[in-house]
This record gives structure tokens, C-alpha cells and sequence, in this order.
């Protein structure tokens, strides 16, 4: 306790600075010639990347894999997150289904998450307050599903899954539809776009003006939204996985 309280009262302290415009990765992102949004998502996938081999290697005994650890240790937090999205999977696309694709959606949740965890912290921006890296999340969504979607059911079935159950609305259904999941990875990426950027900027707003003390009730708070932003984000992919890979009477089909 003593030990989050000191690093709550460190970044608070630090807020000011990055409150007035200052970057750690400014000059990385001069040198490379890329923007700070792109730079800062390649960081988090590399430590994402260590962390996953760091889990790896606690858990490659089998003994010491099926006892878990008696304190809050950096594996119980994996498997906890492990826990919850696998719980989500099944609940969300099926008991039989949702097993198949929950490594997919437990990496989808922790690289969401922890592109906006950094963005509590002073002179990081979050990849996820820029439109670019929503939209291209919702698209790696959107091929998933749709990949997926045609390989359980066949082309012509998606497809047919997507004209409704009445032949002569067939054409129009279809253009609603195709619209509707066209627009999909653009409205994830809005979505998560607005709520980080309002995050950070109530964030750096507060620890401008008091930086000692006041701003730690909103990194609390900000650890909140960027859980919650993680989670509808995950869990609206896996409503479009559940409906891709759904099999059922075209008839039966509600729009």
C-alpha cells in the first residue's frame, strides 16, 4: 500500500511537467520519423511480447503451473485477466465456441489495456487517443471475424447471412448490413478515441492546476476507463465474432 501511494505521489508530481507539454519520446520520434502514437504502440507490443515470455517461463513446470502463487504476484494479475476473458469468451459466443478464440480476444484485451494504461503515465501519450490506432484494431477485428465467420459457414452463407430472412428485402437488407460492418472498426476506433482523449485531457487538467495530491482520485478513475475501454471494445468484438460464427436457420435470423 505504502509502495502505491508513493508512486501515486511520484506521478502526480511528474504530472505538471507533462501538463506543460513535455514528452519522454519526442526525440525518439524526431529520430525515426514516425509519430508518437505509432512508436509509443510499438514499445507496448515489445514489453507485452517480454511480459508473455516472463509468463511463459513461470509456468514451463508443470508442478509449479497448477499451484498458484500465495501473494499478488505479476502472474496471479495474468491469470486473473486470463480468468475473466476466458469466462467472457464462453459466455459471450458459446461454451463450445467461445474456448476457440479466447487466446485471440486475451491478447486483444491486454494490448488494448495496456496502450491505455500508458497514458497515465506523465510524458506518454496513449496510442489509443489516436483515430488511427482504433481504426486499425477495429479492422484486425473485422478481418477476424469475417474470416472466421466465412470459414464456419461457408461464403455463401455469410453472405446469405447478411440479406435477411425476406427474398424481396434481400438487396436492401444487404446494403444496410454491409454498411453497418463496414462501419464497425470506425466506430470502435471513435469510441475508444473519445473516451482516452477526454481521460488524459481531464487528467493533464487537474494535475496542471494542483499537482500534488488532488489528481490521484483520476488516476484511479483513469485506471477505471481504461479497463472499461479495454473491456466494451473486447467484449463488442466478441458479439461480432458470436454473430459470424453462429449457426442458424437463415429464417430464424433477426436483424
Amino acid at each position: 500500500m505504502k509502495f502505491i501511494l508513493a508512486l501515486m505521489l511520484l506521478l502526480t508530481s511528474a504530472s505538471a511537467l507533462a501538463a506543460g507539454g513535455f514528452m519522454w519520446l519526442e526525440g525518439l520520434t524526431h529520430s525515426v520519423g514516425q509519430p508518437d502514437h505509432v512508436v509509443t504502440f510499438s514499445i507496448i507490443c515489445v514489453l507485452f511480447l517480454i511480459l508473455g515470455i516472463i509468463y511463459r517461463a513461470k509456468t514451463s513446470n508443470v508442478d509449479k503451473a497448477l499451484v498458484p502463487d500465495k501473494r499478488i504476484t505479476f502472474r496471479n494479475i495474468y491469470e486473473f485477466f486470463g480468468d475473466f476473458i476466458y469466462n467472457l469468451s464462453k459466455s459471450t459466443i458459446g461454451e463450445k465456441e467461445g474456448p476457440e478464440y479466447f487466446k485471440f480476444f486475451m491478447f486483444y484485451f491486454l494490448l488494448i489495456f495496456m496502450n491505455n494504461l500508458i497514458g497515465l503515465v506523465p510524458g506518454f501519450m496513449p496510442p489509443t487517443e489516436n483515430l488511427n490506432t482504433g481504426l486499425g484494431l477495429g479492422i484486425l477485428v473485422f478481418l477476424y471475424y469475417n474470416f472466421h465467420g466465412i470459414r464456419v459457414q461457408g461464403l455463401k452463407a455469410h453472405i446469405a447471412h447478411l440479406m435477411g430472412p425476406i427474398a424481396a428485402m434481400a438487396p436492401l437488407i444487404f446494403v444496410i448490413e454491409l454498411i453497418s460492418h463496414l462501419m464497425r472498426p470506425l466506430t470502435l476506433g471513435l469510441r475508444i478515441r473519445g473516451n482516452m482523449m477526454g481521460d488524459h485531457t481531464v487528467l493533464a487538467v487537474f494535475s496542471d492546476l494542483v499537482p500534488y495530491i488532488v489528481p490521484i482520485p483520476f488516476y484511479v478513475l483513469g485506471i477505471f476507463v481504461c479497463f472499461m475501454q479495454a473491456f466494451v471494445f473486447t467484449i463488442l468484438s466478441m458479439v461480432y465474432m458470436n454473430l459470424a460464427v453462429e449457426l442458424q436457420d437463415h429464417g430464424d435470423h433477426a436483424h
